[in-house]
């Protein structure tokens, strides 16, 4: 098992069935605080249930999730612990249409980090800020684009102050133009130091920011190791052929 060291998320020996499909076999990782991880691997390896896991989108059936000193249990209050410190950034958007940006921003804040109006209205135009886009704030979803939705997605996740960001291919629903000012959003944050976990297939992106690559197929890790080694000596056949796949594109 992996060292846990300062880690601020552990996985050990964590298993989720769907039916008699096995979705995760017996994962087991470690994310250390200020750690940047991207996880890749082909289409139905497990990897988005994994990160479905660690906030309890999903529940594991087998295995221990700690997440920043927190076990996650059935126990609601273990969750709301958890969830508080975890943001999420799916391939969907999932903004309210009926409201405004500014109001899509507020929203947690106001009812969860239980801020005054004009304190959830000043963090949201911050994050509207650092995500390139305050001249937006009074517009409504449908009115931007797919990159701007993303966009203000992770400034409404960055609203709570996590501790953790979990990204689901984010850029997987976006037309090729606009996944550049995503990524480079994502650069940003993880170079201010975040805590990560990004499934993706953006390679170029992942040799920038991460510290750790994590190869899944079949529900289970393969390969692990810094982007150095993974890209250019990987160890496992599997992780091989799907590096030469998908850098062929």
């Amino acid at each position: 098992m992996d060292s846990p060291g300062n880690a601020i998320i552990t996985l050990d020996g964590v298993g989720k069935f769907f039916g008699d499909f096995r979705a995760l076999n017996e994962v087991t990782l470690s994310v250390d605080f200020g750690e940047r991880v991207v996880v890749c691997g082909p289409s139905g390896s497990g990897k988005s249930t994994l990160i479905r896991c660690i906030n309890r989108l999903e529940r594991h059936d087998s295995g221990r999730i700690m997440v920043d000193g927190v076990e996650m249990t059935d126990d609601p209050r273990s969750i709301d612990t958890i969830r508080r410190e975890v943001g999420m950034v799916f391939q969907q958007f999932n903004l309210f249409p009926h409201l405004t940006v500014l109001q899509n921003l507020t929203l947690g804040p106001l009812r969860v980090r239980k801020l005054s109006k004009s304190e959830s209205e000043s963090r949201a135009m911050h994050y509207l800020e650092r995500v390139q886009i305050p001249e937006q704030a009074g517009k409504y979803p449908a009115q931007l684009s797919g990159g701007q939705q993303q966009r203000v997605a992770i400034a409404r996740a960055l609203c709570m102050e996590p501790r953790i960001m979990l990204f689901d291919e984010p850029t997987s629903a976006l037309d090729p133009e606009m996944i550049a000012e995503v990524l480079e959003v994502m650069v940003q944050l993880a170079e201010s130091g975040m805590t990560m976990m990004c499934v993706t297939h953006e390679m170029g992106f992942a040799r920038r920011v991460a510290d750790q690559m994590v190869f899944m197929d079949r529900g289970e890790i393969v390969e692990k190791a810094p982007p150095e080694r993974f890209f250019n000596d990987p160890h496992s056949e599997r992780c091989k052929r799907f590096l030469q796949q998908i850098l062929a594109h």
